[in-house]
Order: structure tokens, then sequence, then C-alpha cells
């Protein structure tokens, strides 16, 4: 308590306190919140890392349901509407971002959700699925490009050969001296997918700059629920034969329900990868998360390997450890 009415005037004993009490009690608190961070970043390597996995099991989780008949487009249309449905709640808690960022929830629902799984789906029914997902981590040196020629803000030279190595790495991964021996349109299909992949960073980072910036988690679960409704307008699912689902499919010549990779597109490669990578980036800098997240490529590769029998050759194992390096670099370069 104050000796005095008057708010200038400090008792000499308390001021003699203040400037001889020993200060040892404030280390530990400033030393918490450090010892918080230390711990929270093998959390989000932990959350980074399974979010990679998840995300790198969608191929080939969806490429036996397309193979038993199911098309591109209404797998695609299943894996998204299925986890928008599971992500409901979490709309609904966040239902003030419709109101605050709705053009950021709109984009990011057309390019970063239905644009990607759609061109990735559609590539993966004629192409590998790990050929399909290493021409889809162009990703990051086309947003180099869209950075330097599209906004005009410079681009740092690490940034610029990240990208150079990436080109040189598609194209060995599609092995161009043989004159493309992959099927081109799936080709072109990979690379609209690397395209919408652009507009995944560029939509994502707006969404939380500006004066009214929205959660990570709202943009995610809008933007599934957005790209449920546009590919819902666009495939029509009620017109796919959905009573495949009840039957059985080959994967790599072993008999099994349908509804086991169907699950796991929705709920594993989906929710889950979302979900996680999502709360990866809230422990990591961006560039870390940006660096087990490159692991997914890989993760398709092998999971195609083993379950499916894609096996790849060297030409395009050389060009995939290319793209990764080229990917890293430039999505390194620009985060920084």
């Amino acid at each position: 308590m104050r000796s005095s009415s008057d708010p200038s005037v400090v008792p000499v004993d308390a001021t003699a306190a203040q400037v001889t009490a020993p200060l040892p009690a404030s280390r530990p608190a400033a030393s918490r919140p450090a010892a918080a961070k230390r711990r929270a970043v093998p959390l989000g390597l932990a959350l980074a890392l399974v979010s990679a996995v998840a995300f790198g099991g969608s191929g080939t989780a969806a490429k036996p349901l397309i193979e038993a008949g199911l098309s591109p487009a209404h797998t695609v249309w299943l894996r998204v509407a299925g986890a928008a449905l599971v992500l409901l709640p979490v709309a609904w808690r966040h239902r003030d971002a419709v109101l605050r960022r709705p053009g950021v929830l709109l984009g990011f629902g057309l390019l970063a959700v239905a644009g990607v799984q759609a061109c990735y789906f559609a590539a993966i029914s004629r192409i590998p699925v790990g050929v399909a997902l290493l021409i889809e981590y162009l990703g990051p040196p086309l947003l180099i490009a869209y950075v330097r020629l599209v906004q005009r803000r410079p681009v740092s030279r690490r940034a610029m050969a990240g990208a150079g190595v990436a080109v040189a790495g598609l194209a060995c991964v599609v092995e161009v001296w043989n004159g493309l021996s992959f099927d081109a349109l799936g080709v072109l299909f990979a690379l609209g997918a690397a395209c919408c992949q652009v507009g995944y960073f560029v939509l994502a980072d707006a969404g939380r700059r500006g004066e009214r910036p929205v959660a990570p988690l709202a943009v995610s679960a809008y933007g599934l629920l957005i790209g449920a409704v546009l590919l819902t307008a666009a495939t029509r699912p009620w017109n796919a034969d959905w009573s495949l689902l009840g039957r059985s499919v080959s994967m790599n010549g072993h008999q099994l329900p349908a509804l086991v990779p169907a699950l796991w597109m929705v709920l594993v490669a989906t929710v889950l990868a979302y979900l996680t990578g999502v709360v990866s980036v809230q422990h990591l800098s961006p560039p870390v998360a940006g660096v087990v997240a490159n692991l997914e490529a890989v993760v398709a590769t092998v999971l195609a390997w083993i379950l499916l029998g894609e096996h790849l050759g060297a030409p395009q194992l050389a060009g995939g450890a290319l793209v990764l390096a080229g990917a890293f670099a430039a999505q390194s370069a620009s985060r920084s």
C-alpha cells in the first residue's frame, strides 16, 4: 500500500527495497518461454512428418479405386467431400472467417483444394504416382516465377538456382531425350497441379496477412468445403457407381475391400494430413516445415513402389532427387 495519497510520493524504504531486492525469481520466468519453445520443436517436427507421410499416401490409396472403375473426378470428390464433412465442426467454430476474407477462402477452395486434387488424380490415372507428385513439386519454383514476373518483386539467386535445378530434374523424370516416355496428357495434368499449388502458397500467405487475418484451420476447413461444392457441381457425383465401394479392389495383385483405401484417403491422407500440417507450422519456422513437407514425394514414391508395384528407373530417381533439392532451395529462399 502507498503511504501517501499523492502518486508522486514514493516511500524511501520501498524504493530501497526495489533497488536492493535480488532478481533470481525473474530468471525462471524468462527461461520458461525458451524451454517451451525447445519442447515445441520436436512436437512440430513429429506433426510435420505425420502430415508428409499422410499426404504421401493419397495417390496410393486413390489409384486402386480409379483402376476399379471410379473416375478420377469422382475419386477426388469423394476425398474432398468426405474430409469437408469431417471438418464441419472446425468450419462452424471459425464461421466468422467467411465475412473476414471471403476471397481468400474461395480462391483456396478453387485452386489449393479442387484444382490441385483434380489435376493430381487425373495425372495418376495416366502416369505413375511418384512421377506425378515429383512433377507437382515444381510448385515452389513456379512460385518463384510468379513472384518475379507477376508481382515484380526481387528474387534471390539461391531461389532462381533452385528453380533451375528443379526444372532440370523434371527433364530427367519425364526423360525428354526419349521424346517424353510418359503419357503427355498425364504430364500436363501434373503440371496443372503444380500451377494450382502456387495458388496454395500465395493464398495461404495472404490469409494470415492484412488487417483481417483468418486462422489457418479456418482456411483449410472452408477450403475443403468450397472445394467440395465446386467439385459437386463439376463432377455430378450422383452419376457415379458408388456400389463399387462395397466391392473389392486390387492393390498390386492383392484383393482388399474398397472401403479401406477410401477411408484411408479421406481420414488419413486428407483430414489428418491437413490438420497436422497446419498445426506443425505453429511450432516450426515455415522453411523447416517446408523441408519436412518435401518428404511427401519420397513417401509417395516408396509407397507406390511397395503397394502398387510402380518401379521407377534410375533417371526418374535421379531426377526426383533434383526436383526435391531444387524445390527445397526455392521454397526456403522464398520464405526466408
